[in-house]
């Protein structure tokens, strides 16, 4: 409580475009060789000249209009000057005087809000993967079209900024501008945090670089505000440097000193000439704008437990199925306690139930044609391939799990059980006031019927019998 956190994020989010952001080349290399996804545009060679991506365009306007962010309707593109060798060219071509992006905000859970500064286009590096006495190259991420999307320094804690992280990540899924995953690094966030005593400037900030977990985002910085509490609490200075993460330890360490705008020489670029969108072509990549979770939280606000859909929240499709169905509650309810804890939750979340199957499946568990347990089955057969063609109704008799509900089959039923002698003793019992024996015979009921009695049927149906005897 000593010192003010200040925290800004700079978040990379991969575009889900077919190819990348100035070449025909594939975008997606997931399991594809080293250095097989690269034409000679994102090798630099010479002759070679950028083609702007217009999808990348496309999706950089819906993911500002998830932030509630301004389109710019002019921008830029300039050339940001480097050596490393992952980047072939020298330079990276990407948006610093005239972003595409504009200022907005993005609102956390509890109300917060997070301003946003702006976000731009820009083409990734490639990736080195480092060994004891060299380092390898592959250059297939060359170009991958990027967002960047600037915070300001609105975040002041690492609660916070895990929420942030996570707000955003589900912003961009929502808006269907990336795949959002985060083990391949489809959104990596670099985390600049300073310390200070209340009422003074802004302490010297450090960048702690490619975090891909909110988790890791927390523990970042909270290892860097201890970190640099220490050193302030010492005297000493803190100094303004890229720091690398490592998760197995919960540590930072130092990786370089933190480059300025004019050490990276910006320049326009030469080979591709400036942006100019008009409010027509911006709004027609906003038409059938999907919901956004905000959206989701008003719709579902009182249908939905809290913790249920903070849980659904994470899956856009489960989102968008929900709200194409009668009875989101109980649905809501069998994604989250059945779908979700399936080993296949991933695959199955690729082809989900039509909302007339679910809104079946639910109102026949509402008519107490189905057990809880048996609802659940014919809910998983849903998603099985050789009976998700079927209706809920089919599946459930194939399986033979609905439940007898006619009053007249199941008097039947009762009748037969209460004229075996093993069940003397519990009616005798009953009639002394001994309720707990109730459901000892609705189990005597359960077992004649083969399973197929509806409990909640049985129970007055008993009482109703003995009290009659």
């Amino acid at each position: 409580m000593k010192y003010e956190i200040t925290i800004g994020i700079e978040c990379h989010v991969q575009l889900a475009t077919k190819t990348k952001l100035f070449s025909e080349v594939d975008n997606d290399a997931r399991g594809k060789e080293p250095n097989s996804c690269v034409s000679p545009v994102d090798y630099a060679l010479p002759g070679m000249l950028p083609r702007l991506n217009g999808e990348a365009i496309n999706f950089a306007i819906r993911a500002g209009r998830a932030m509630n962010c301004k389109i710019n309707g002019q921008s830029r593109f300039d050339r940001k000057h480097y050596f490393y060798p992952d980047s072939p060219k020298g330079y990276q071509i990407t948006q610093f005087y005239h972003p595409i992006i504009g200022e907005g905000y993005v609102e956390l859970p509890d109300g917060k809000k997070v301003r946003i500064e702006h976000a731009h286009l820009e083409g990734d590096a490639g990736k080195l993967t480092h060994f004891d006495t060299y380092s390898l190259v592959d250059l297939n991420r060359v170009d991958t079209p990027l967002l960047e999307i600037v915070s300001m320094p609105d975040i002041h804690s690492a609660k916070d900024a895990h929420d942030y992280c996570k707000a955003l990540w589900r912003l961009m899924c929502f808006a269907g501008v990336t795949n959002g995953d985060l083990y391949n690094g489809n959104m990596r966030f670099d985390v600049n945090t300073s310390l200070a005593k209340p009422g003074e400037p802004l302490g010297t900030r450090t960048e702690v670089k490619n975090l891909n977990s909110f988790r890791s985002v927390e523990r970042a910085v909270e290892y860097e505000v201890k970190r640099q509490a220490k050193l302030l609490d010492k005297g000493e200075k803190v100094v303004q440097e890229t720091r690398g993460w490592n998760d197995a330890t919960g540590e930072t360490t130092g990786q370089r000193s933190k480059e300025e705008a004019k050490d990276y020489r910006y320049m326009p670029e030469p080979d591709l000439p400036p942006l100019n969108l008009s409010a027509e072509f911006i709004a027609k990549q906003l038409e059938n704008f999907p919901l956004m979770p905000s959206d989701y939280r008003e719709k579902f606000a009182g249908k939905i437990a809290d913790d249920t859909l903070e849980i659904l929240l994470d899956y856009p499709a489960l989102m968008q199925k929900l709200a194409e169905v009668k009875d989101a509650k109980r649905v809501s309810n069998w994604f989250a306690s059945v779908l979700l804890a399936e080993e296949k939750s991933a695959e199955y979340l690729n082809d989900l139930p039509t909302a007339k199957q679910l809104d079946d499946l639910a109102e026949m568990t509402e008519k107490a044609e189905l057990s809880s347990t048996g609802a659940k089955d014919v809910f998983l057969h849903l998603f099985d391939p050789q009976m998700k063609t079927r209706d809920a109704r089919t599946i459930a008799k194939e399986l033979n799990v609905l439940q007898e509900n006619d009053s007249s089959a199941l008097e039947a039923i009762v009748d037969q059980v209460l004229q075996d002698p093993a069940c003397a003793k519990a009616i005798e019992d009953f009639k002394n006031g001994q309720e707990k024996v109730l459901g000892f015979l609705v189990g005597q009921v359960m077992k004649a019927s083969q399973g197929k009695a509806n409990p909640a049927a049985v129970q007055p149906i008993l009482r109703q019998k003995i009290t009659d005897r």
